[in-house]
C-alpha cells in the first residue's frame, strides 16, 4: 500500500534514502533551484545534505512529500512557494503571471521503484501539501517526452508532462518542445 505524506523532522533518514548516494539526487540534494550562480557551484555535495536536512527538520513547512511503499521510503517530490526558488524566479522556463504560485521543482524515484506510477501519486500529495499551507495555485516545468524519441531519466526530474496532466495540471506555456510551463488551480 503507497502512502505519500509531508517531510517532516522525523523523516530526515528517509529523504536522506531517497536521495541515495550516488547520482545526481545525492549531489543535489534538492537545492539547485535554491541557489544562483556560485552559490551553487562553488558549494560542495555535503553544503546541499546540510541545507535539505535544515529544511525538512527546521522549516515552519515541509520542502516535500515521500512516497512510501509500507514502511520503505520509494520517492520524494520538492515543492514549496516559487519565492523559495530564486532560480525559478529568474528563469525564463518559468515564467508566470502568478508569482503567489507554489511549484513543483523535482521528482526523485530509485532505481527499482520507477515505472510504477509513483511520479503521479507524489504529484498529488505535492498538491496536498501546497493546499493545506493556502496556495491557490501551483505549478511546474514538465517534460514533454513525446517530443523525442529518448529522454534520458536523468532528465526527467522536472517529471514528465503526463504525470502533471494526469494530476489536473493544464499547460499554460512552452520555451521549447520540451519545456512545459503547467498549472493547477486549488
Amino acid at each position: 500500500m503507497l502512502e505519500v505524506r509531508p517531510a517532516g523532522p522525523d523523516s530526515w533518514d528517509d529523504v536522506a534514502a531517497v536521495m541515495g548516494e550516488r547520482g545526481d539526487p545525492a549531489r543535489c540534494f534538492c537545492q539547485y533551484f535554491r541557489l544562483r550562480g556560485r552559490q551553487w557551484s562553488d558549494a560542495p555535495p555535503d553544503s546541499h545534505r546540510k541545507a535539505l536536512r535544515s529544511q525538512v527538520c527546521d522549516a515552519k513547512q515541509p520542502p516535500g512529500v515521500l512516497a512510501y511503499d509500507a514502511t520503505t521510503p520509494v520517492g520524494w517530490c520538492a515543492v514549496a512557494p516559487r519565492t523559495s526558488y530564486p532560480r525559478v524566479v529568474a528563469s525564463p522556463n518559468w515564467r508566470t503571471d502568478r508569482p503567489d504560485a507554489w511549484v513543483i521543482t523535482c521528482f526523485v524515484v530509485p532505481v527499482g521503484h520507477r515505472r510504477q506510477g509513483l511520479a503521479r501519486q507524489l504529484a498529488h500529495g505535492a498538491v496536498d501539501l501546497a493546499g493545506s499551507y493556502g496556495a491557490t495555485v501551483i505549478e511546474g516545468c514538465a517534460v514533454d517526452t513525446s517530443t523525442t524519441n529518448r529522454v534520458p531519466s536523468s532528465d526527467l526530474y522536472r517529471g514528465p508532462l503526463s504525470v502533471f496532466l494526469d494530476a489536473g495540471f493544464t499547460e499554460v506555456s512552452r520555451t521549447s518542445p520540451q519545456w512545459v510551463l503547467v498549472r493547477r488551480a486549488l
